[in-house]
């Protein structure tokens, strides 16, 4: 399987505004566009957790930190869903 590197320039500020070393935003950073790909509905949790450089289980963990659903939807269209399940098993 082939890989590839992203080389992007930054200024120096950047890690001062940080408080970070350049291996902390390389990592930050790689997290964080794993999140956003995922989030956009680009990548699937196991490649976003390939390219964060985790594994799936680690990844999805990272999501609820963020604030995201593993299942591509929002907390408030599971608790929906869950009522209205709720409500159908009622009848």
């Amino acid at each position: 399987m082939s890989t590839y590197q992203l080389i992007i320039e930054y200024p120096e500020e950047v890690l001062w505004a940080l408080h970070e070393q350049p291996e902390e935003f390389a990592h930050d950073a790689r997290r964080l566009l794993a999140l956003k790909l995922y989030e956009s509905g680009k990548l699937s949790t196991g490649l976003a957790a390939r390219l964060a450089g985790m594994d799936r289980v680690e990844f999805m963990f990272e999501l609820s930190r963020a604030g995201l659903s593993p299942f591509g939807e929002t907390a408030d269209e599971l608790a929906e869903d869950l009522e209205r399940a709720r409500a159908a098993s009622r009848l």
